[in-house]
C-alpha cells in the first residue's frame, strides 16, 4: 500500500472517536479482523461511528475475543449539512429478498429502515439482529459514515396511529389518483420524508383507504409498468437522492482523497 493510501478495511466503531484516542474492539469485531481478514497489530482499519467523522486506525491488540484500535488522524469529517435521510418503510419479502432491500437501501442513503407487516404480506416476522448486522456491514462497504437505524417490526395500523405528521409519507400507489414521485419529492427537498412500499399482493383496500385519509400522506407513482416491491423500493429512493436528496451535492459522487 502506498504511504498515502487508505486501507480499505472499514470498521463501525460504537464508542467516541478522536485523534490519539483507543477503541475496545468487541469478539465479533475482533474476530472479523483477526480470522476473516487476517490482520493484526500494526495494520490500518478506518473507523467511523456517526458522529465524529472517519477515523484512520491501527490495531493495537488483538486477539480471539478482543482487541484495541489507536486513531491516529481523521480523514473524513461528519456532513453537518447533509439533508435530511429518507427513511424506508417496506413490508417484509420472502427468500432473502428482504436482507437484499436492507442492503441496497443503506447504499442509497436511508437514515432508518421499518419493516412494516400488512394485511397481504407474505411474511410476518423479521430477524431484527440480522437485518441490523446487514445494514452495518452495507454502511461499511459503501463508504457511509453512519449505520441507518432498524426498527423492530410493526403493524401497519400501530405504525400510523403513532407517526410524526412533520415527516411526510410517501405510498407507492399502485392505482388511484398519485403524483408523479419526481414532482412531489422536488417540492419536499429538504424536508423530512419516509417512503412506504407494499407487499407483492399490494395493500389492502382498507389500508389504502386509511392512508389516503391521513394529512400526511401523499400517494405518487412510480411509472405505468408494474414494479416488483424491491425494485419500487429502490427507484423510489433514488429518484429522492436525485431530486431532494445527498446527489444533487457537488461531490456526492466523489471517493474520499487518497483511497486506492
Amino acid at each position: 500500500m502506498a504511504a498515502d493510501a487508505l486501507p480499505r478495511t472499514r470498521l463501525f466503531i460504537d464508542q467516541p472517536l478522536s485523534p490519539g484516542g483507543v477503541a475496545a474492539l468487541d469478539g465479533d469485531r475482533a474476530h472479523y479482523l483477526r480470522a476473516v481478514l487476517r490482520q493484526g497489530p500494526g495494520d490500518g482499519v478506518l473507523a467511523f461511528n456517526g458522529r465524529d467523522g472517519e477515523f484512520l486506525a491501527h490495531i493495537e491488540t488483538l486477539s480471539k475475543s478482543v482487541g484495541t484500535l489507536r486513531m491516529d488522524r481523521q480523514t473524513r469529517c461528519p456532513a453537518n449539512d447533509a439533508p435530511p435521510a429518507p427513511w424506508l418503510l417496506f413490508a417484509p419479502l420472502k427468500g432473502g429478498r428482504t436482507e437484499y432491500v436492507v442492503e441496497k437501501a443503506v447504499e442509497l442513503g436511508v437514515g432508518r429502515l421499518v419493516p412494516v407487516f400488512t394485511r397481504r404480506g407474505d411474511v410476518n416476522r423479521v430477524n431484527i439482529d440480522r437485518l441490523r448486522a446487514n445494514a452495518l456491514e452495507a454502511a461499511e462497504q459503501c463508504e457511509r459514515l453512519d449505520a441507518p437505524d432498524v426498527a423492530d417490526g410493526i403493524d401497519l395500523q400501530k405504525l400510523l396511529s403513532d407517526w410524526d405528521p412533520a415527516r411526510t409519507l410517501f405510498v407507492a400507489a399502485e392505482s388511484g389518483v398519485a403524483q408523479p414521485l419526481v414532482t412531489a419529492v422536488t417540492a419536499s427537498a429538504g424536508k423530512p420524508v419516509a417512503f412506504l412500499v407494499g407487499p407483492e399482493g399490494g395493500f389492502d383496500q382498507q389500508e389504502l383507504d386509511a392512508l389516503r385519509r391521513l394529512p400526511f400522506v401523499v400517494s405518487v407513482g412510480l411509472g405505468p409498468r408494474v414494479l416488483r416491491a424491491d425494485t419500487a423500493a429502490f427507484s423510489a429512493l433514488a429518484v429522492w437522492q436525485a431530486a431532494g436528496g445527498d446527489w444533487r451535492s457537488a461531490d456526492g459522487d466523489a471517493r474520499p482523497p487518497n483511497r486506492t
